[in-house]
């Protein structure tokens, strides 16, 4: 019986270790995704790239269902999702949804949590380059995803804190508008 049980652990501990490693590789190629959206070079190529990655992460943890909740995979499809989001964005001006993106709610959630920050980010470039009616938009799409998350019962908990940053993301994108139109009436 304790031979079976050893047995047991020492496999979940080797998927668990592959599916940190591959997690890993996940996160950097969203990240890498990102920034490539955020210069409008080589998308095509970190998207693909990306969707593979995630692929074989997903197919290492449905091996065991309890890695579905280990914290390194977790991380790996809200990045993910931030990065698949921000590209929908970019090409479509909506979001894909959680299913598509083969997300559970909650990592769905921060996903898009942590979108309204790049979203600020591509607000400051705007900017920058006076394309004020990208940063409207902008502004119009993260306030709209801020009341969705108003309707939410969330408790306190990972991404009741995370949703916080939504606000400030919003509030940040909202001073970029003010800063505009004071210098466009100095």
């Amino acid at each position: 019986m304790f031979t079976k049980i050893r047995k047991q652990i020492e496999d979940y501990d080797k998927l668990r270790e592959t599916v940190i490693l591959q997690s890993r590789v996940v996160l950097k190629a969203s990240k890498l995704m990102i920034y490539s959206i955020h210069r409008n070079k080589d998308v095509k190529t970190h998207l693909d790239k990306v969707k593979k990655e995630k692929s074989k992460l997903d197919v290492i943890a449905k091996k065991n269902v309890r890695l579905l909740r280990e914290g390194a995979y977790s991380d790996a499809v809200q990045e993910y999702v931030e990065a698949m989001e921000y590209h929908s964005y970019s090409t479509k001006g909506k979001l894909i949804g959680p299913t598509k993106l083969k997300s559970n709610n909650e990592d769905y959630l921060m996903g898009i949590c942590d979108l309204t920050g790049e979203l600020g980010r591509k607000c400051v470039m705007s900017a920058i380059d006076g394309d004020i009616k990208v940063i409207k938009e902008i502004k119009k799409f993260v306030d709209s995803i801020y009341v969705e998350f108003l309707k939410m019962n969330l408790r306190n908990g990972h991404l009741r804190k995370k949703s916080d940053a939504i606000k400030w993301n919003l509030k940040k994108i909202e001073e970029v508008l003010y800063d505009l139109s004071i210098r466009k009436n100095a």
